[in-house]
């Protein structure tokens, strides 16, 4: 992995932050906290930019710029305190479906039970709720299982059975026996290492890093002019520590985030073209997107907490909007999968693949068995 800044994500990184700086914010502290999904401020940006044609292939008429370039795309959107309607086009494009349409239904994933998807004579059944990222009453692509396995179905506004609960935010959207045929599958939502489950955990991970790392700028400014006994907020200890660990975790969880991508991208490169490599790649690719979720949903919970807690009272003022920050990491953060049950899985990888490395002998208690539980063992 290269660490030297990639000039062209660097640009690309700075139109990003200075056109979504004109962003409106909605700064009351009840409500809200963003307008979220396609119709969002945040499209028309991201539609000036050409975001959708980052991660297309070349082949494809798009620009060829990789899963990091939309990583850089997430992150920004979470820097800015905007929503995010880039993760369902992107993730739509990736099936080769088209776009316009907010997603449901993924904090249920891995562990399941959100919307259950009940086969019949001709398609299945959706039964259950979900949380949407944008309107709940517009098209949705639906994360549901079906036969315990996950899947991707889009359903159409005015579906039997389906209802919108639009008082609320995030927005939530029911099921009642709505039927949807083979034609409205989108596609499978395996956890192969580049596939489009990882791909969209990636971009989650980067949009949480990104609420962080807004949330802690706000604080340091603030800690830098706000005086208490005679003195900035930044200089007294009990203020000053706190945000240097959040700065720290921060650093380390970007290396996560990146490294993940990075991979992605390495794999995507390689597939076709140097099939030995490819399968040492999607090796080390493995676990990197369930590790960088999680942490990044650690971290921004993390880091949100100190910020809030160094600004005190003010922390909830329409000044500081941090309250923005606090109530979309509220809601982000267990997106796509709570970190338990992402460390969970993350583990029972690393150790069936312990376990093969070593000829299935690593439940014997011995050398073999120490480096099962080594490798098991989330870093």
């Amino acid at each position: 992995m290269d660490l030297t800044p990639d000039p062209l994500l660097v640009q690309l990184r700075g139109a990003l932050r200075t056109a979504l700086a004109g962003v409106p914010v909605r700064s009351g502290v009840h409500g809200p906290p963003v307008a979220d999904g396609p119709s969002g401020p945040a499209r028309a940006v991201l539609d000036r930019l050409g975001a959708a044609d980052f991660e297309r292939p070349a082949s494809a008429g798009g620009l060829g710029l990789g899963l990091t370039a939309g990583v850089v795309v997430a992150e920004e959107l979470g820097r800015a305190a905007c929503g995010n309607p880039y993760r369902a086009g992107a993730l739509a494009a990736s099936l080769g479906h088209p776009g316009g349409a907010a997603s449901a239904g993924w904090e249920a994933l891995p562990a399941g039970g959100g919307v259950t998807a009940t086969a019949r004579a001709d398609g299945w059944e959706l039964t259950g709720a979900a949380t949407a990222d944008g309107p709940a009453d517009g098209p949705l692509l639906v994360a549901a299982r079906a036969g315990g396995e996950p899947l991707l179905v889009a359903v159409e506004p005015g579906a039997p059975g389906r209802t919108a609960e639009t008082g609320c935010w995030p927005q939530v959207v029911r099921f009642d026996a709505t039927p949807v045929t083979p034609a409205d599958v989108v596609g499978a939502l395996d956890d192969s290492p580049t596939g489009p489950l990882a791909r969209a955990r990636l971009r989650q991970a980067a949009y949480l890093l990104g609420i962080a790392d807004g949330a802690h700028r706000i604080a340091v400014r603030h800690a830098g002019v706000r005086r208490q006994f005679d003195t900035r907020l930044r200089d007294l200890p009990a203020v000053a520590f706190p945000l240097a660990r959040a700065m720290v975790a921060l650093r380390a969880t970007r290396a996560v985030v990146y490294r993940g991508a990075w991979l992605v991208d390495s794999q995507d490169a390689e597939t076709g073209t140097a099939p030995v490599a490819a399968v040492a790649t999607a090796a080390g690719t493995g676990t990197a997107p369930l590790v960088a979720l999680a942490t990044a949903a650690e971290t921004a919970r993390d880091v949100v907490r100190s910020c809030m807690q160094a600004c005190g009272v003010r922390a909830m003022t329409d000044e500081l909007g941090l309250h923005r920050y606090f109530r979309l990491v509220a809601a982000e953060a267990g997106r796509y999968g709570e970190p338990a049950a992402l460390w969970r899985l993350a583990g029972a990888a690393r150790l069936d693949r312990a376990r093969r490395a070593t000829g299935g002998g690593a439940a014997d208690g011995g050398a073999a068995g120490s480096q099962v539980a080594a490798a098991a063992r989330p870093r």
